[in-house]
């Protein structure tokens, strides 16, 4: 079964999301900042990050620049969840590495087309 480790740091919105991509057939994780989501990516590589901007410890934008080294550029699929909407931060994101971006709040139908357009769903 694909996984998706779920990086955000709001216990709520982890588990809301959990909920989403387990009826999409995923086996979920969890990490509370992107520290903790590096150490999860290294202990097993997931098939999709939905990863969250604004954190503690390391924010999202953090984590999309460290994870490459990290991952000795063996990299899962990221899709940013947001509620940063501006033209100038997706740009960044997607220079930084986000493969997709989804603006909080968010429903099934979105993380399903998005998961669709980065051919984890078919």
């Amino acid at each position: 079964m694909k996984t998706c480790l779920i990086v955000d740091d709001s216990r709520t919105i982890r588990g809301a999301v959990r909920r989403l991509v387990t009826e999409l057939g995923f086996d979920t994780r969890e990490a509370a900042n992107g520290a903790e989501g590096i150490k999860a990516c290294r202990q097993e590589k997931p098939d999709v990050v939905l990863l969250d901007w604004n954190m503690p410890v390391m924010n999202g934008m953090e984590f999309l620049r460290a994870l490459p080294d990290a991952m000795h550029g063996d990299l899962p699929p990221i899709i940013l969840c947001t509620t940063e909407s501006s033209l100038d931060n997706i740009v960044e994101a997607l220079a930084a590495g986000a493969n997709e971006y989804i603006m909080k709040p968010f429903d099934k139908e979105i993380v399903e087309s998005k998961f669709r357009q980065i051919g984890l769903l078919t």
